[in-house]
């Protein structure tokens, strides 16, 4: 049996099974990530729900685990050297994930890196413009009268979403027939973008050549459906 006694997280969200993988997150489209991609890999893991409405994440339990206090988070009892690793930032999970499990992520060094390249991409542009999108439309920053900031970060997101669309002409997943954490780190975000936050004709979504069926392929996928409902919410 795996003693996480060491992590002060244990004892606001204790484990009752300590030797599976351990997720603190919520459903948001970070946190989606790595719920998709435990589902998709088929690792046993334990999903705890870090209320971010109530702030749990600023807690000391949390932040012990994650000093800057953003889901999503792990501990995997088996890590290097099979001793028990923690993990904060989506990103890093999905590669130490892919690498662990030798899924979702090309051998080839050269795919792999190309496949880096695009999480990457998602990481400092898809989701953090998107999320902007949604706070000036949907959440408190609707109420600012100067238009500016929602006209820009929409004009952004629409030439984000250009560029993905560029690179699936042609090709089914970002990397081609290879369906890769790539992909899993952006779904969750196209999907609240014309979803969650409203946004579908803002950033003209039906215009596109290839996004949407690349989105509806990728929902489809069972793993995927599980992964976006957990963890549960109380």
């Amino acid at each position: 049996m795996a003693d996480l006694s060491a992590f002060p997280i244990t004892r606001r969200w204790p484990a009752e099974h300590p030797e599976r993988l351990q997720l603190y997150s919520t459903n948001s489209p970070n946190g989606v990530k790595v719920s998709i991609m435990l589902e998709e890999t088929g690792l046993p893991y334990e999903p705890h729900f870090v209320d971010i409405g109530k702030n749990e994440t600023w807690g000391p339990e949390f932040l012990s685990l994650n000093p800057n206090g953003k889901i999503p988070a792990i501990i995997d009892p088996d890590g290097p050297g099979a001793k028990p690793l923690a993990l904060f930032e989506s990103g890093a999970i999905l590669i130490y994930l892919a690498e662990k499990t030798g899924r979702f992520i090309p051998a080839d060094a050269a795919a792999r890196y190309e496949t880096i390249q695009w999480l990457m991409w998602q990481m400092g542009g898809l989701g953090p413009m998107f999320g902007q999108v949604g706070f000036f439309h949907k959440f408190a920053g609707r109420e600012i009268g100067d238009k500016r900031p929602l006209q820009r970060y929409v004009a952004e997101s629409k030439r984000l979403l250009g560029v993905l669309d560029g690179r699936l002409e042609g090709r089914d997943w970002v990397m081609g027939d290879p369906y890769t954490i790539a992909d899993i780190s952006m779904l969750g975000w196209v999907r609240n973008l014309i979803g969650f936050y409203g946004a579908r004709e803002l950033v003209e979504f039906d215009t596109l050549n290839n996004v949407p069926a690349w989105l509806e392929r990728g929902l489809a996928r069972p793993a995927v459906q599980r992964g976006l409902e957990s963890p549960k919410r109380p």
